[in-house]
């Protein structure tokens, strides 16, 4: 995979992050431990994971997978090899909770003592907090940056509108600003992010880094009706990605493009992800090592002009 910068952040890049969600829910630590190493292995250093993660799952709290990841890197893992993105403001902890100036300062110390290391590469907000002042998290993020604990700040799941105003905010008072961001995006999802926030993100040169770029798994190719997913685990989330009109349509335009390049729909899912303006690194996770092989070859597949324009067509 070729390194590619992050934005103005100063970081590169392999065109793929690893997304951490799995580690301590689906993925134990003898698994999550097996995919980190081959993620490195393929040439992979983005790996994005979040305090709160993976808190959802029965007997969990959160941190489950933040710990995992230290307790990979103490095990051997490479850290000079990583770029590790972690986030603040789903789960309540020292400091109080959302993005309020003592929870962040206080959410830091504890995903460094988790993930047992001396800085964060890119630390994000994992979703706008109405009730903290912008200038209040803002200011609080710029200190973490000028004490070297966090590289480069993200915004997670913000609007258009808000991001420009905590853009504006951070340049008016000469604080670090958010350098990536991480929407919801994919084939399938496409509303969230092209249109007002896509075209903030390129004028203001910020990375793109969209999560779920696999639409929670239907676009693996396992999962073709609703009927297919009744019963199953990921039902709730699935289910109402079928409601969405242009679902036919995608799975269409993968199923012919597959039969023309022999690539995967994972592979395609990714490359045509590669190909969208603004974005640097699809995130995607996996139970299993071997999972990671279509992943990998989505970064280096190139679609043609017709390929790419029939899936773009797709609509949303």
């Amino acid at each position: 995979m070729t390194p590619r910068p992050l934005g103005r952040t100063g970081l590169s890049a392999a065109p793929l992050m690893l997304g951490g969600n799995v580690f301590g829910w689906t993925a134990g630590r003898k698994e999550s431990f097996a995919i980190l190493d081959a993620f490195v292995d393929a040439g992979g250093s983005l790996v994005d994971t979040a305090d709160v993660y993976s808190a959802w799952a029965l007997g969990n709290v959160g941190g489950e997978s933040e710990t995992l990841i230290g307790d990979w890197l103490r095990s051997g893992g490479r850290r000079e090899s990583l770029v590790i993105a972690t986030k603040v403001g789903l789960l309540d902890g020292a400091g109080g909770k959302g993005l309020s100036a003592s929870r962040i300062a206080g959410a830091v110390e504890e995903s460094l003592q988790r993930l047992g290391t001396d800085h964060i590469d890119i630390y994000f907000a994992h979703r706008d907090d109405p009730a903290a002042p912008l200038e209040e998290t803002l200011e609080a993020f710029d200190r973490l940056v000028r004490s070297g604990k966090v590289r480069a700040l993200g915004a997670s799941n913000y609007e258009a509108d808000r991001l420009e105003a905590a853009l504006k905010t951070s340049d008016a008072n000469g604080w670090a600003r958010f350098a990536v961001i991480e929407p919801r995006y994919n084939l399938i999802e496409r509303d969230g992010y092209e249109g007002a926030l896509q075209a903030l993100a390129l004028r203001e040169c910020l990375a793109v880094v969209p999560y779920f770029a696999l639409a929670n798994g239907l676009l693996t190719g396992k999962y073709r009706s609703a009927g297919d997913v009744a019963g199953h685990a990921r039902e709730q989330y699935l289910k109402p990605l079928f409601e969405r009109a242009n679902v036919p349509r995608v799975i269409a335009a993968m199923d012919e493009i597959a039969a023309q390049t022999g690539a995967s729909m994972v592979s395609i899912a990714i490359a045509w992800m590669l190909a969208r303006p603004g974005v640097s690194a699809p995130i995607a996770s996996v139970s299993r090592p071997a999972q990671l092989g279509d992943l990998v070859a989505g970064t280096q597949l190139q679609l043609n002009a017709a390929q790419l324009a029939r899936l773009d067509g797709t609509g949303v």
